[in-house]
């Protein structure tokens, strides 16, 4: 791959893709990879109307150009016939804001969202599209159609990849480095939680997860008797649970209620979080895994039931036959199976520890400079 001394000049760059924090936070790995080697020249991001991917946008300091989109289905849906027709829309409008900027390379994260640019770019620029979850999904599948590099985050993966195209990679699935700069004390202080205590760090990722949160609810005020808990329980547009857990927790003596922090989401703080706690309990999505194998963290991955093929499920598998997790279904985590499991764990440090090396063995630290290093090489390989 190309090293940063072999790059000619900063590279003008789209990045296609969003709708979740799993297509969008690899992107800004690679863009602040790109940015601190000072090889990132101008930057685009095309993204959908209502994703967070503009948001995300505007605070790295990228353009952002909205296009019509059509969410992707396996299933009969009244819907597919209104986003079938949006997706030719979605690939003029791209087109067209392709041609205007002439990007050097189009990066596409995956996703519905990252389609109607994928196919578009075909004539424009080289096109390198990465999938951050354990099996291929569907959007990738079309996407690799118009690639010429199909970046995979898993080795495990790469014998199915390298079927469907002829340049497959493994790269990792970035994670960015400010993670990796977490600081437990600070983390502690800041929601005001004892150094004499472990800490459960429970998340469902960005929207919630409900699931999570009820059964976590049932547990309490019973764990707190062994443990803190930073609970992320997603914002009040996705669930009520934050409001009623702390409307029970209001009801708690007060030693408990100081073991309880409930959250909607966690933002710049998020590295202080995983640098304070002692184990970590959530779904199985491709951010969390990847961080969790970045950080060298023991978690008990509840997966969510039937997303994309199970590929939640695949997703956990990656990091419990390693020993990096414990992987237990949803039908499965009853409250009381989820507390024996819990307490088990924090009660066997050394255990924790045997897991936090098998996870970071399964990580790729450097996921970003190679996706970045891949993008680089397309930039500058002449088109013929």
């Amino acid at each position: 791959m190309t090293n940063a001394n072999d790059a000619a000049r900063p590279v003008r760059l789209v990045v296609a893709g969003g709708g979740t924090g799993g297509h969008v936070l690899p992107a800004i790995a690679v863009l602040d990879d790109l940015r601190d080697r000072g090889l990132l020249g101008e930057a685009l991001w095309i993204g959908s109307h209502s994703g967070l991917e503009r948001e995300t946008a505007r605070a790295a300091g990228i353009s952002f150009r909205a296009i019509q989109t059509g969410k992707l289905r396996r299933y009969p849906s009244l819907e597919t016939t209104t986003d079938a027709l949006r997706i030719p829309v979605g690939i003029v409008q791209a087109r067209r804001a392709l041609t205007v900027f002439r990007p050097d390379v189009v990066f596409s994260t995956g996703g519905f969202v990252s389609v109607p640019t994928a196919i578009a770019a075909k004539g424009i620029a080289p096109l390198l599209t990465h999938e951050q979850t354990a099996i291929l999904g569907l959007a990738t599948r079309i996407n690799a159609r118009f690639a010429d590099v199909l970046a995979i985050s898993w080795a495990a993966a790469l014998p199915e990849a390298r079927k469907i195209h002829r340049h497959a990679i493994a790269t990792g699935n970035p994670v960015r480095a400010a993670l990796a700069r977490g600081n437990a004390a600070r983390g502690l202080a800041r929601w005001g939680f004892s150094p004499d205590l472990p800490l459960l760090y429970v998340t469902g990722g960005a929207r919630g997860a409900s699931p999570i949160n009820t059964r976590l609810a049932a547990l309490l005020p019973d764990l707190l008797e062994h443990t803190q808990v930073l609970h992320q329980t997603g914002p009040e547009s996705a669930n009520t649970d934050r409001a009623d857990l702390l409307a029970r927790r209001a009801t708690w003596p007060e030693h408990l209620q100081r073991r309880y922090q409930a959250i909607e989401f966690l933002r710049d703080e998020l590295p202080d979080a995983y640098a304070a706690g002692d184990l970590v309990v959530g779904r199985a999505g491709a951010g969390i895994v990847a961080e969790l194998a970045f950080l060298g963290k023991p978690a008990v991955l509840i997966p969510l039931p039937g997303a994309g093929s199970d590929e939640q499920t695949r997703n956990a598998r990656l990091l419990a036959d390693a020993g990096g997790a414990v992987l237990l279904p949803q039908h499965e985590a009853t409250p009381e199976t989820l507390r024996a499991v819990i307490l088990e764990l924090l009660d066997d440090p050394a255990r924790r520890q045997r897991m936090a090396d098998a996870a970071r063995g399964v990580g790729q630290p450097d996921a970003a400079r190679r996706l970045a290093d891949a993008l680089l090489d397309l930039a500058n390989t002449p088109r013929r």
